[in-house]
């Protein structure tokens, strides 16, 4: 039985005036903007430090040690479902995820404790900039909606929680390889004897054994964000991971995961058996493969929980939620493609007289 952690509670003032630090992504370091005073982060050394890993199994038997466990406040979304950290002296917020009015402080998250971090590389205005361009190709959205995103509210930098997973494998399989060969047929086609090559599968019986290790297979540990969105901003460069440190998320605020390790690690396993499979495909090599029969071995069972930097806007539009994403490193973004109907509308139109100009010109042609 692992005995409750104290709750985390983090705050960096700044030495020189006593506001607050904010982690600042374009230095790497913490910056205070009441007297643009800055500090570098504590656990910065120069030096490639890694990231430990964590037994898997005996995180889902529970029996992880206390130091691996925390306590964080946390309020949670009633429409979809998230879990922001927020300070104890906040009373009441929007949901950055939804747009949706929440009343904090509606219970104690316990989680394991991150133990690594990708860092915000973007600035706010970065992000926004990244966003208006994203939206400016999208021709059938409102303008409306574009004119009041450029100058709409701040964007909400969010480290969203995923888990990765690292497995050694070892798989033995049975199956067939054919072998396409072809067969010379007469054919009546249009009253007249042709002669065609028909495919033909030669199968011969196989057994073999694969191996791969798997490393930092990446589940992404929300559902407040639709899976498409999140899919879409990858890549995510995570040789550039920093060990966990509370000074990151100065100025920022962090999503408590919602999906437990476990079923975490059934979505690793789904993907890792479809790896397997095209790699046994691989061995048995041919022109066609049957597997009958596939057995793997999991070893050196390993995970560890991960934030990774998102910049967020969800703005409610005529009564419509739309959200945007952005990748707090690369600048790639995803979100809901809103549509005007005017434009479509117009653009119906301005369809139709084209082809009936078109029309028009070709029957005088005639």
């Amino acid at each position: 039985m692992i005995d409750h952690a104290p709750i985390s509670e983090h705050r960096f003032p700044c030495d020189n005036c006593g506001a607050d630090f904010r982690f600042d992504p374009t230095t790497g370091g913490l910056a205070c903007d009441h007297c643009a005073n800055t500090s570098s982060i504590g656990t910065a050394t120069g030096t490639v430090t890694a990231i430990r890993e964590l037994d898997l199994r005996s995180a889902i038997e529970t029996k992880l040690p206390q130091s691996e466990i925390e306590e964080t406040r946390v309020s949670k979304c009633p429409n979809c479902a998230a879990q922001i950290e927020l300070s104890e002296t906040a009373h009441a917020a929007e949901c950055p995820f939804c747009a949706t009015p929440v009343v904090t402080d509606t219970g104690v998250h316990r989680h394991i404790k991150p133990r690594g971090l990708l860092p915000f590389a973007l600035e706010e205005e970065t992000a926004r900039d990244a966003m208006t361009k994203w939206l400016g190709r999208l021709w059938f959205a409102p303008n409306g909606l574009k004119d009041y995103a450029r100058k709409g509210r701040r964007m909400q930098g969010i480290y969203v929680p995923y888990w990765t997973f690292d497995a050694d494998t070892k798989s033995r399989y049975s199956g067939e390889r054919g072998t396409v060969y072809y067969e010379t047929r007469t054919v009546m086609r249009d009253g007249k004897r042709q002669q065609v090559q028909v495919p033909k599968v030669r199968w011969n019986g196989v057994k073999g054994r694969v191996t791969r290790f798997f490393d930092d297979v990446l589940v992404l540990a929300s559902t407040s964000l639709p899976k498409r969105f999140t899919d879409g901003l990858e890549p995510w460069d995570l040789s550039a991971m920093e060990p966990y440190s509370p000074e990151y998320l100065a100025g920022f605020r962090a999503e408590g995961y919602s999906i437990e390790l476990q079923d975490g690690f059934a979505e690793a396993r789904a993907y890792m058996d479809r790896v397997i499979e095209r790699d046994v495909k691989f061995d048995i090599g041919g022109d066609r493969q049957r597997i009958h029969q596939l057995d793997t071995e999991l070893g050196n069972l390993t995970f560890k929980h991960i934030l990774l930097p998102v910049w967020l806007a969800a703005y409610k539009y005529r009564g419509t939620t739309y959200r945007f994403v952005v990748n707090g490193r690369t600048g790639r973004v995803q979100g809901e493609r809103p549509y005007s109907g005017v434009k479509i509308a117009i653009a119906v139109i301005v369809g139709g007289l084209v082809a009936a100009a078109i029309g028009y010109g070709v029957a005088l042609n005639q």
